[in-house]
C-alpha cells in the first residue's frame, strides 16, 4: 500500500505536531496530532487492487456505497438516455478514483458550485464537480468526482487527452465525496442499491452489444 502525494503534507505538519508536544510539554497533549497523523495516513492510503482482464466488464471508479442506480440523460459528452451509478464514499473509504473502463480521456470538465452534503441527490447538479469522458473501440462512458460537504478540493492526475488502462488510477477527492458513472443503456448493470463496491476491482456492468 502506498500514500498518495496530496497526503504529504498532511501527515507531515500533524506528524511534526505530535513530536513537537510531546517533547516541549506533555505527553497528553500530544494525543490529538498523533490520532490525525494516524487518520490522515489511513485516508490518503491507496492500497493494490486486482483488476480485471475481460475487456467486457466495467469496474467500479470508487470505494464506498451505490446510493442509486437509475435511468437518466447525460448531456456534457454522451449527450443521450444512459443509466447513473451514485457511489457515496465516507471519510473512511479509500478517496482516489479508478478509471472504470481503458480509454482515452475525449471530454474533460471542471465546474464550480457550492458544497452540499454529498449524499443529497441534488450535489451531481450543485456541488463543485470534475467530469472525464472514456472513450474506447467498444463504448463510451463518463465519471464524475463531487465535492462533499467536507470534500472541498478535486485532485486530476491526468490531462485530455490521456490513455487510462482499466483500474488506473487518475485523481481523488478530500474528505468525504460522491462519486457518478454513466454508462450507455446496453450496459447490463450488476450492482444495485446499498450494495458495497471496492475501486479498481467490483464489477458494476457488464458489455452486452457484442
Amino acid at each position: 500500500m502506498r500514500i498518495v502525494k496530496e497526503g504529504y503534507p498532511f501527515i507531515a505538519v500533524a506528524a511534526l505536531l505530535t513530536l513537537v508536544l510531546g517533547y516541549i510539554w506533555d505527553w497528553r497533549a500530544a494525543v490529538v496530532p498523533a490520532v490525525l497523523t494516524a487518520f490522515f495516513t489511513f485516508f490518503f492510503r491507496s492500497p493494490e487492487r486486482n483488476i480485471p482482464a475481460d475487456e467486457q466488464l466495467i469496474v467500479s471508479p470508487a470505494d464506498g456505497t451505490v446510493m442509486a442506480v437509475e435511468e437518466t440523460t447525460e448531456e456534457l459528452y454522451l449527450n443521450g438516455p444512459c443509466r447513473k451509478i451514485t457511489i457515496f464514499l465516507s471519510v473512511f473509504d479509500v478517496h482516489v478514483n479508478r478509471s472504470p473502463i481503458a480509454g482515452d480521456i475525449k471530454f474533460r470538465q471542471y465546474t464550480c458550485g457550492g458544497f452540499r452534503p454529498a449524499f443529497e441527490k441534488s450535489v451531481g447538479f450543485e456541488n463543485e464537480r470534475h467530469t472525464i469522458g472514456l472513450t474506447n473501440d467498444r463504448l463510451s462512458v463518463v465519471v464524475t468526482q463531487i465535492a462533499g460537504l467536507l470534500a472541498r478540493r478535486i485532485v486530476s492526475w491526468k490531462r485530455l487527452g490521456d490513455r487510462l488502462e482499466k483500474g488506473e488510477l487518475y485523481g481523488m477527492i478530500k474528505f468525504g465525496s460522491c462519486t457518478e458513472l454513466f454508462v450507455p443503456l446496453d450496459v447490463e448493470v450488476l450492482v444495485a442499491k446499498g450494495d458495497k463496491v471496492v475501486g479498481g476491482e467490483t464489477i458494476v456492468g457488464r458489455i452486452v452489444n457484442e
